[in-house]
């Protein structure tokens, strides 16, 4: 039987160092597109799995980080466990400057403490005291994966994660847990679209006819594109950045748009992505800029597996022993955990310590749940070797 309360004691005393780590690891700039910063961040990870025993391989991803795999081989007749995890943040370089790691009382703030440094970390320390108590030795293997552009979709990391996917019984992943105790069980699909414009530049006061601004063009499909959102419905098109021009008195020649799409199920994400297409491939007004889209739905929505239900089942058990809520809930949030549900293969999502306000400069981790939360997943991890969760 799973000793969720002996998990929380180990974290408890080894909270001091995870709180050091996740320290360290909030304080290097680690945007998506900083792919030194992401790579420092995983060195700290990659150390730490070594230490342990994993082998560890490490494939460049042009224009990104690594992607980061950490495998054991455990001799046992168990399921094959998958932990995911990501390096990457929301934050460009520089934000660490404005807003370093900082903590206050039971509270702990800075860029991507909660999605996702500090469950990396929380994650690394419950691997290492379940190897070193030989509570992990029933599954026939172990591993951890760090992607390296998991908060833009994962566009490059799909394929490789999808191969893990199918070496793996079961899926752990270690996006936050939702304030008052929910995790996830299921999720939408997730797209990702982005709208370049090329125009003609000129100076605004004495040549402006000869200007054609890509900025105005796309600028006029802000509003209709965001209409396109239903929330009723489970449906939002979201305009997060738009941007161009080089100067004030210069006519736009550039402009791009990056747009976020969100639907309940497959079939709405198709009738969404449809409806982009046709605003965006409308003939702009003035017919000298042209318009160009790329990208689409990179996340799947993924159901929720009978499997996923009997590890929400012990988490919540688990929950209760430790005096703590567990949830489970469908969200519309996207995770890399859908390349794998999407496969089949049961996947519990949103285990790692409970966030508030993620992708927000206000963004905070309860630190009493790195050992709740953490010892839930030790739990996890335990049962599963033990043979005490039917996931397949």
């Amino acid at each position: 039987m799973a000793k969720v309360r002996h998990w929380a004691s180990v974290l408890e005393a080894e909270l001091p160092a995870i709180l050091a780590m996740s320290e360290r690891a909030v304080n290097i700039d680690s945007g998506s597109y900083v792919a030194a910063g992401v790579n420092a961040v995983i060195d700290l990870w990659a150390d730490m799995l070594a230490g342990m025993g994993f082998a560890i391989e490490r494939v460049p991803l042009p224009g990104f980080g690594d992607q980061m795999t950490a495998r054991m081989a455990l001799g046992g007749n168990g399921p094959r466990v998958l932990v995911l995890g990501h390096a990457d943040t929301v934050w460009p370089a520089g934000t660490v400057a404005e807003w370093p790691f900082r903590r206050e009382g039971d509270r702990i703030s800075g860029p991507g403490v909660g999605d996702m440094k500090t469950n990396v970390v929380m994650a690394l320390h419950v691997l290492r005291a379940l190897l070193r108590d030989g509570a992990a030795k029933g599954l026939s293997s172990l591993t951890v994966c760090i992607v390296p552009d998991e908060e833009i979709g994962s566009p490059g990391s799909r394929a490789w994660l999808e191969a893990e996917a199918r070496r793996s019984d079961v899926c752990l992943t270690l996006e936050p847990c939702r304030p008052g105790g929910v995790v996830v069980v299921g999720r939408g699909a997730v797209g990702a679209v982005y709208v370049t414009a090329t125009g003609i530049t000129a100076h605004c006061g004495v040549a402006r006819d000869k200007g054609a601004s890509a900025l105005a063009v796309l600028a006029g499909m802000v509003g209709r594109l965001e209409a396109l959102g239903d929330p009723a419905a489970g449906l939002h098109a979201t305009v997060g950045i738009l941007r161009g021009g080089d100067a004030r008195q210069v006519v736009p020649g550039w402009a791009e748009m990056h747009l976020d799409l969100r639907a309940p199920d497959d079939a709405s994400a198709e009738a969404l992505l449809d409806q982009v297409r046709r605003i965006v491939s409308e003939p702009p007004a003035d017919q000298r800029v042209t318009v160009t889209m790329r990208g689409g739905f990179t996340r799947p929505a993924s159901p929720t597996h009978p499997g996923t239900r009997a590890l929400l089942a012990r988490a919540e058990a688990f929950g209760a022993e430790l005096g703590v809520p567990v949830f489970g809930l469908v969200s519309r949030g996207g995770s890399d955990g859908s390349f794998a549900a999407r496969l089949g293969v049961p996947t519990l999502d949103g285990l790692g310590a409970i966030a508030h306000e993620t992708c927000s400069r206000r963004e905070w981790v309860e630190v009493p749940s790195i050992v709740s939360r953490g010892a839930i997943l030790g739990g996890l991890v335990e049962a599963i070797a033990d043979g005490d969760i039917a996931a397949g």
